[in-house]
């Protein structure tokens, strides 16, 4: 069993395809399912379920993929180990990030350390804070930013406080409180609401705050992402809540502070073995020493 047969099998389980997989390995695809046909044969099962529209991960797959990454992490990580005794810091660093990250400005923290370590290989996902913790748990990615009702510590990661903050309201200029400056929960629950799914982190902070009033207030429009958020609620389809700092970026919006409004805390989390050398490098640009215990 060979690393990059492990590297293959991992690319087209999280790209969903041969072909995309074949596309993120810069190899042909022939070659990719060549080497995998192998290693499924030395398996002796099959690793995926094939059909003309998808490709899907068999249940020996699902058990493999996991272990796969973990053994190809390891080997990643001992090279750029070595290479960082040596005083140079390679390897890739994969950030995971929420839509209204609003502690950092991303793009500047991201081309600041390309900058600085050109040798590394920086990938960015976007994302819920569940999907990302788990990123973090298993090693799919390094460091990443979430955001979670104050007090919340997610477990199997180490994590580092780096803002609090509350939401305001956002609605469309049409909207009748686009008049207003300031409006309260009571207020709000009236109308209907763009927010994450139900069950989200993002969704609990402000369920958790209406909840809190005695209060309940309905989201027949869930999205995944601030930028549907901002184009539906510019619709005047509903209103939402979105962190101060992220408002300020949504065009064609009204801001509305809230008494007594929805909070949360923005946090960095990173693998509980500890960073690797790029991870590291990260973690000590934003100030933040990799060895600290959770804060």
């Amino acid at each position: 069993m060979e690393l990059q047969q492990m590297r293959y099998v991992i690319a087209v389980a999280e790209t969903g395809g041969f072909t995309r997989a074949a596309e993120r390995c810069h190899v042909v695809q022939s070659a990719l399912s060549h080497q995998i046909a192998r290693l499924e044969k030395d398996l002796g099962t099959r690793l995926f379920d094939r059909t003309s529209r998808s490709v899907r991960l068999t249940a020996a797959g699902e058990a493999f993929v996991p272990v796969a990454r973990q053994a190809v992490e390891a080997a990643d990580r001992a090279r750029a180990e070595v290479e960082a005794a040596t005083g140079v810091v390679r390897g890739r660093l994969a950030v995971g990030a929420i839509s209204t990250v609003a502690a950092v400005d991303l793009a500047d923290v991201l081309g600041r350390f390309r900058a600085g370590y050109p040798e590394v290989r920086i990938s960015l996902r976007m994302g819920m804070s569940e999907e990302l913790i788990e990123g973090v748990r298993q090693g799919a990615l390094d460091v990443a930013f979430i955001g979670l009702v104050p007090g919340t510590r997610p477990k199997g990661v180490r994590v580092k406080k780096m803002a609090h903050g509350e939401l305001v309201a956002v609605v469309a200029p049409e909207h009748p409180l686009a008049g207003t400056k300031r409006t309260d929960l009571q207020r709000l629950a009236e109308e209907p609401f763009v927010d994450f799914p139900t069950g989200s982190a993002a969704r609990r902070q402000r369920d958790a705050a209406f909840e809190a009033a005695g209060l309940t207030a309905e989201a027949p429009f869930e999205i995944t992402s601030v930028e549907s958020l901002a184009k539906l609620v510019r619709a005047n389809l509903g209103i939402g809540m979105v962190p101060e700092a992220v408002a300020g970026e949504l065009r064609g919006l009204h801001v509305l502070r809230v008494r007594n409004a929805p909070t949360r805390e923005e946090l960095l989390v990173w693998n509980t073995l500890g960073p690797s050398p790029a991870a590291a490098a990260f973690l000590s640009g934003l100030g933040i020493d990799p060895s600290e215990r959770s804060v």
